[in-house]
């Protein structure tokens, strides 16, 4: 239900505790405490059939007994008592309850699942159970059991551990630092992170949101609002049990890396949150990201008192990924003006151990004006020789001047060490940013850095792929289907062949002998070319082929042949008994000598379904241990940065005699494996190792593939099993208009930016004006990128092609709701070419796609003026009404039941 109610959860009118309790030490005693002591401005209505008053307070004894249903019910009651607590607080129409009780099990016939069973009939929104619960400072509601409230700020916490929260609650008390909201969500029996994250991103008095995971229920939910959020403002998560391994022995090396924390931490960087590894340091980004908006880059200059620590901090700059700034020769003349002559000259720019506060308020000005600098951490070490509080106060004083001054401040981070808090609230009150070592100034630095390089990486535009890529995957699914319906898992060499020629992965070829004299007869179409040969065993029994001598190499006759075959067939019926032999497949040796061996494949993830691996490959890969992953699909900037995020993929470049690897073609592989997982939901695990990759290209020499029957392990559109929705080519039309006019629709891909510019300068400005509501003067990136790099889970946008000259002559796109009920619509077609039915086209082909969806609305906002548009909505069966916000805008309308 995503954000259904939750406004009346994180800001009610009026709240029922039911529980309520006189008792002291009791968990109904504690709510009634927080929920009263807060200052909750509403009704607070007390629940308990036990008692007819609490501290003077009538109490009912059911929520059925309230003379108006409360907005949000909390529920600290026994386990057993619970669900009907619940079913009462959904007939009543309560619009939030906060199950604060745990241990009401899991499952089908728990008391949870009547719970979820009853509230999910009337709309009732739950949190819980076993939660803190809910904080909403600004709305003075604390219904958790926190020994205190934070003051209202912009932070908001989402955490599944009510330990965490509390911890947090308390840290940010001390700090002064301000909350907008704070959710235990406990089990996530209704509310879960993805209806907090959608409905956070659009709150206007949150500006950073901090997550705690432990696990995630619904993936694609989780990524499509996370993705969503992320693009807003910053998201940070900590997640626990980064250790923890998946029980189970997989039968891949890709495969081994499912279920493990790996894969949540690729999932995190592709939807842009900023993930932090211990609560030290979730502590150090809410401070930063609190405080400042924006960083320009990763060039931090260093200010102190002390060159030892101004050191240290340079060190750990360069640790953590940054970039000691330059100092410019204007820079270092300006400062020769005002510094002792045995300043540092250089950065970490060392002003003296008896630097007064006029000191350092003279070096940070001229530091701020540095253009090689993109933001400044303040360093101070307490001496005898001048005020530590006195410099923290002027160096705040100056900070917030200079904020105030200019539209877009450099940062300015400070770290007074060893002061034990007495500067705490002189650099808080000017909300700068400040830490109590250089280690974590710099870090928190850092995380302005990987926010700034997360959003750039999501509105990236990719490079087209080099060649057009059209897989046949009907064939492959002929083949799938095929094994499947033979009730095998792994394919056999000469299936796996066929899959790789569908999706054009270069591979060894390969042929198969039932028997020894049959095997050397068909290795002769290689032994004639003088060309050696490798025999493999041939059992669908047995997938490590080596682990019973089921593998030789370097043949070179047909005797050699026919003797290897006898014997790997004879060992692996001695190792093997129980499995059932074939024969043996016959491949010939490819002798590449400066190729570079990778491991490339596909995993199936419980949580987040297929996933694709990189790494360094070879019989080495488990001891190397250099592996990768990211979530499909994959595009070239996706594959390339996944390769880059590998030891191996230096070696990929050239060095010494060795020329460069075509990372390119290792890449486009990549991709390939991605649609693979994509048009292949049976596919549960793929493993190429080797991919040898040299200057010549790509080849894969072995690869193994498993399946199994396709079952849908997410709720929602699109591929079953994806958490980020891909590109959805089953919407790919080629249309015919009525004067014969051929074009091609497809939804829009983000590597389209340069067409779709194209597309835009052919427009009348009055035409793009009607479209967007004002004058387009700038195409930058970021004004395309927002309209081509779309998240096929909430949004689509079609655009026609024409089929003769190539160029996009129209554009459709729908926007969902978070609720994904309702749709807005925009549509554009190329100005020289209205007229001729593509307009008209394209709406009948958005409202086919909203139908397919499930959406119950489509509407859009259409200037009065634009008199051709509203006619086509009329005759499309909108309904127009004007806009009571802007007489100038009409409303078209379309329930989807009419169409």
């Amino acid at each position: 239900m995503s954000t259904y109610r939750l406004d009346r959860l994180f800001a009610p009118r009026s709240v029922a505790l039911v529980g309520a309790s006189p008792r002291q030490g009791s968990l109904g005693s504690a709510m009634f405490r927080t929920l009263r002591d807060a200052g909750f401005s509403g009704p607070l209505d007390l629940v308990n059939p036990r008692y007819p008053e609490i501290d003077g307070l009538p109490v009912a004894k059911s929520i059925r007994d309230l003379q108006e249903a409360p907005d949000v019910a909390v529920v600290a009651v026994p386990p057993d008592a619970v669900p009907a607590v619940v079913a009462d607080a959904a007939e009543c129409g309560v619009a939030a309850a906060i199950i604060i009780t745990a241990g009401l099990g899991h499952g089908p016939g728990s008391m949870a699942a009547a719970c979820e069973a009853s509230a999910r009939a009337k709309g009732l929104r739950l949190v819980g159970p076993n939660c803190l619960g809910v904080m909403a400072p600004r709305a003075r509601f604390n219904a958790t059991f926190a020994a205190h409230m934070p003051q209202p700020g912009d932070l908001a916490l989402v955490s599944q551990s009510g330990a965490i929260a509390a911890g947090m609650i308390e840290w940010a008390v001390e700090r002064a630092l301000g909350f907008s909201a704070i959710a235990s969500i406990g089990d996530q029996l209704d509310v879960d992170f993805g209806d907090c994250l959608d409905f956070l991103a659009l709150d206007p008095s949150t500006r950073v949101i901090l997550l705690y995971v432990e696990s995630i229920k619904d993936a694609r939910k989780f990524m499509s609002a996370a993705r969503a959020a992320a693009r807003t403002k910053p998201v940070v998560v900590i997640k626990a049990g980064r250790h923890a391994q998946a029980a189970r022995a997989a039968a891949t090396h890709t495969g081994a890396v499912a279920g493990s924390d790996v894969v949540y931490d690729a999932a995190f960087r592709r939807a842009g949150l900023l993930r932090v590894i211990d609560l030290g340091e979730l502590f150090e980004a809410a401070e930063t990201l609190g405080r400042i908006r924006t960083v320009g880059g990763n060039r931090l200059a260093i200010l102190t008192n002390g060159g030892g620590v101004g050191v240290l901090a340079v060190d750990r700059l360069i640790d953590f990924g940054g970039f000691p700034a330059l100092v410019s020769a204007e820079t270092i003349a300006r400062l020769d003006a005002i510094l002792p002559p045995s300043w540092s000259k250089a950065n970490p720019v060392d002003i003296i151990g008896d630097a007064d506060p006029a000191r350092y308020v003279a070096a940070l000005e001229v530091l701020l004006a540095d253009s090689e600098n993109d933001a400044v951490l303040v360093l101070n070490v307490e001496t005898a020789l001048a005020s530590a509080t006195g410099a923290a106060r002027a160096v705040a004083d100056f900070a917030a001047a200079e904020s105030g001054r200019r539209v877009a401040p450099k940062p300015v981070l400070a770290a007074w060490i060893g002061t034990g808090g007495r500067v705490a609230a002189t650099f808080t009150d000017a909300r700068i940013p400040h830490y109590d070592t250089e280690t974590e100034a710099v870090r928190g630095f850092m995380h302005l850095v990987r926010h700034r390089e997360a959003m750039a990486a999501l509105m990236e535009t990719p490079p087209s792929l080099p060649v057009e890529f059209f897989p046949a995957a009907d064939r492959a699914r002929r083949v799938v289907d095929g094994v499947i319906a033979a009730g095998r898992t792994w394919l056999d060499p000469i299936e796996v062949n066929a899959i790789c020629e569908a999706y054009g992965i270069p591979a060894t070829p390969s042929v198969f002998g039932a028997t020894p004299r049959e095997a050397a007869a068909k290795a002769d179409l290689w032994l004639a070319e003088g060309q050696a040969v490798a025999v493999k065993i041939l059992s669908h029994d047995i997938v490590h082929k080596s682990d019973v001598g089921g593998v030789q190499l370097g043949l070179i006759d047909a005797a050699a042949v026919e003797e290897a075959a006898a014997e790997v067939i004879a060992s692996a019926r001695v190792k093997r008994p129980d499995a059932h032999v074939a024969g043996v497949t016959v491949h010939p040796m490819m002798v590449r000598p400066k190729a570079r061996e990778l491991l490339l494949g596909v995993a199936d993830d419980a949580t987040f379904g297929p996933v694709i691996v990189f790494g360094h490959g070879g019989v080495g890969v488990e001891v190397i241990d250099d592996k990768a992953v990211a979530l499909p699909p994959l595009d070239l900037a996706l594959a390339r940065d996944l390769i880059g995020r590998t030891r191996v993929a230096r070696l990929l470049s050239a060095y010494r005699n060795v020329p460069a690897a075509r990372t390119d073609d290792v890449a486009l592989v990549l991709v390939r494996l991605a649609q693979l997982a994509a048009d292949l939901p049976e596919l549960r695990e793929l493993d190429i190792n080797p991919l040898l990759a040299d200057e010549a290209g790509v080849l894969a020499l072995d690869m193994r593939i498993a399946v199994a029957p396709a079952e849908a392990k997410f709720k929602g559109r699109g591929h079953p099993r994806f958490a980020v929705r891909p590109y959805p080519s089953e919407w790919e039309r080629h249309i015919v208009l009525g004067d014969g006019w051929r074009v091609f629709v497809r939804p829009i891909r983000p590597e389209d930016e340069a067409i779709l510019r194209g597309f835009f300068a052919r427009m009348a400005p009055d035409d793009l004006r009607l479209r967007f509501f004002a004058a387009v003067k700038d195409q930058s990136h970021a004004f395309i990128a927002r309209l081509t790099q779309l998240d096929y889970a909430r949004a689509i946008a079609f655009i026609a092609i024409d089929e003769d000259c190539g160029g996009v002559v129209g554009s459709v796109s729908l926007h969902a709701d978070v609720n994904y009920e309702r749709g807005e619509y925009a549509v554009i077609v190329r100005s020289d070419l209205k007229g001729r039915g593509l307009g008209w086209a394209l709406m009948q082909m958005m409202l086919e796609y909203a139908h397919a969806e499930g959406l119950r609305r489509v509407e859009g906002q259409v200037l009065r003026e634009n008199t051709v548009m509203l006619r086509m909505c009329q005759e499309l069966g909108f309904s127009v009404t004007n806009n009571p916000e802007d007489s100038n805008i009409c409303l078209a309308t379309l329930e989807l039941g009419s169409v």
